[in-house]
């Protein structure tokens, strides 16, 4: 036994020794970043247009601080990981960072010191981008403003503090290396491919995770959940009433909004106003490439959404339908009925007028549809509202003018009378949830 032990202790010690070998990486040397005007303009609006397509500023920016300067929060089942400040600021950001440096940040997950970062950085993604669009997005970087604002600390707990837990987890995930194109798919579909998979990460969001966080690559967009928001499917087990067109997710994606599915909302809003900024042959690019998960008939697509547009207006009340329902109800303020009539039929009805377009028929809706009633409640309670000096629609939020109870009956109302999906249990419990991440 003792010599088992001995053995087993030395397996383990070399076995450790090994592995830190592995993981160990040195410091690329500082440099001094080089005056913005030096870099190709060309250059930079490239990188400018791809680090859209990766919606870096999102989460590399703290609410109401300056742009690229870290300290937003990434919520994950381990704790809070904080956007780092990815500005040409010498001290606090990447000003220090050759190009080499931020190529083997994107590629492997480790910073210009030789610490790995937390995969809340999704360079499992990255690594499948080339060398030409990660120095292009090095060029628009630094001839940002540089701002000195210091990171802030992770706030997980120990053992998965210590940064080495990172380097375990890329040896079980991380698979490097560019994207391969599919010699048997077209060179538009290549090129969207190339940009949701790689830069755009769309599978970050929308496919479900490991214990260990990592993505179930078997379940590739089957649907996730991101900041308390469920990323809907985008493949064939997509809960969407409406088939995802090429049309329609150009649409959704460029012009943020889309007759079939409604506005983009939750942390989807950021990346469709990111993408509004980036050439639109790109955009129609990703949605051959994302309309294609859930099947390529296009035309049959169109036909199901044309009927499910149909459908959903005939669903759609009028005044008269919405005075004959509230005038039998008998709960009161707590009836869902009524709740909708006095609260959202001035534009949820049929010749409803939003302040700036008419909003998404509600059977359409995504969140209506969706298998959790949690993004329904997210807009209930916070609205939808453009970014600031930014263009889009808006609904206001009811966070404090509707109790709970009215809410919940708000949800079930809309749930059932809107979607052909089974009725939502536990209604209650997650917008407990929900309340917890919209504030007040």
């Amino acid at each position: 036994m003792r010599r088992f032990l001995l053995g087993l202790i030395t397996f383990g010690v070399i076995g450790f020794a090994a592995f830190f070998v592995w993981a160990w990486h040195s410091e690329i040397a500082p440099v001094r970043a080089a005056d913005s005007t030096t870099y190709d303009p060309a250059v930079v609006a490239k990188g400018a247009a791809l680090a859209s397509v990766g919606d870096c500023v999102t989460c590399h920016t703290q609410p109401g601080g300056k742009p690229f300067a870290g300290g937003y929060p990434v919520s994950t089942p381990f704790g809070t990981i904080y956007g780092s400040n990815i500005t040409p600021d010498q001290d606090t950001g990447i000003g220090n960072w050759s190009q080499a440096a931020f190529r083997r940040a994107m590629h492997q997950g480790v910073t210009r010191k030789g610490e790995h970062l937390y995969p809340a950085f999704p360079y499992d993604h990255f690594t499948l981008a080339n060398d030409g669009d990660i120095d292009a997005i090095y060029s628009f970087l630094m001839t940002r403003d540089p701002v000195q604002q210091a990171n802030k600390a992770p706030d997980i707990p120990f053992p998965l503090n210590i940064r080495l837990a990172a380097a375990g987890w890329k040896l079980l995930f991380l698979r490097q290396g560019q994207l391969v194109p599919d010699p048997q798919q077209s060179a538009e579909w290549n090129r969207g491919a190339y940009l949701a998979e790689a830069l755009g990460h769309c599978g970050a969001c929308h496919s479900p995770r490991n214990f260990l966080g990592a993505e179930k690559k078997g379940e590739a967009y089957n649907g996730g959940v991101s900041d308390d928001w469920h990323a809907p499917a985008l493949n064939e087990k997509s809960t969407a009433a409406a088939p995802w067109t090429v049309e329609a997710v150009y649409k959704y994606l460029h012009n943020g909004f889309d007759q079939y599915h409604g506005h983009p909302s939750g942390p989807m809003q950021a990346v469709a106003e990111n993408l509004a900024k980036v050439p639109e042959a790109d955009v129609r690019a990703i949605a051959v490439y994302i309309a294609s998960l859930s099947g390529t008939d296009d035309a049959a697509k169109q036909q199901r959404a044309d009927a499910a547009l149909m459908t959903a207006r005939a669903k759609t009340p009028t005044v008269e339908s919405l005075a004959a329902t509230t005038g039998s109800a008998t709960t009161g303020a707590t009836d869902g009925a009524t709740i909708f009539a006095g609260a959202c039929a001035n534009c949820h009805r049929s010749g409803g007028q939003s302040p700036r377009a008419r909003p998404v028929d509600l059977s359409l809706s995504n969140s209506v549809n969706a298998p959790d009633p949690g993004n329904l409640l997210h807009i209930v309670l916070s609205g939808i509202h453009p970014q600031s000096r930014e263009r889009g629609f808006i609904m206001p939020g009811f966070a404090t003018t509707l109790t709970d109870e009215q809410i919940v009956a708000l949800a079930a109302y809309v749930r059932s009378n809107f979607s052909d999906k089974p009725q939502w249990t536990g209604i209650d419990t997650r917008l407990t949830q929900a309340r917890k991440h919209s504030g007040p």
